[in-house]
């Protein structure tokens, strides 16, 4: 079963006794880096590093040390590779969290054309000419 984190708050909140919540809950508790969630991600989804790359449109070796955890990537950087992957919205926001960045806003514009293109399966090219197209910065 998988715990809503309202839930596991609420829990952490009226818990007496830490070693019996974290025993409860230490599936939902991730100590995983950015790059170790990346290759999860790859590998689950059956995607050739390469391919992902280069619908990034990252350059190919800062793509690949962010993948290898070498470097900690800018956040438009990092969405611009979650693009590239072909994520849905709710691995990306996990992966920015992960990331230390804040999740995508809806009430912010760059944040708002992200997400539309994130649900709607849009390449890196298309999410940057929409983010063009209202004057804001791009992602890659």
């Amino acid at each position: 079963m998988n715990k809503d984190t309202s839930k596991i708050v609420e829990e952490l909140k009226e818990c007496s006794d830490f070693k019996r919540f974290y025993a409860e809950n230490k599936e939902y508790v991730s100590d995983k880096t950015l790059s170790q969630c990346l290759n999860e991600l790859l590998e689950k989804k059956g995607l050739v590093r390469a391919d992902v790359i280069k619908k990034s449109q990252l350059s190919e070796i800062y793509a690949y040390q962010i993948i290898s955890g070498v470097r900690r990537p800018e956040r438009k950087k990092l969405l611009a590779l979650t693009v590239g992957m072909g994520l849905d919205l709710e691995e990306t926001q996990r992966l920015l969290k992960v990331a230390g960045y804040p999740e995508l806003y809806v009430k912010n514009t760059f944040d708002c054309i992200v997400m539309f293109g994130i649900c709607k399966g849009k390449s890196v090219m298309e999410v940057n000419e929409m983010l063009y197209d209202y004057g804001v910065e791009t992602i890659g």
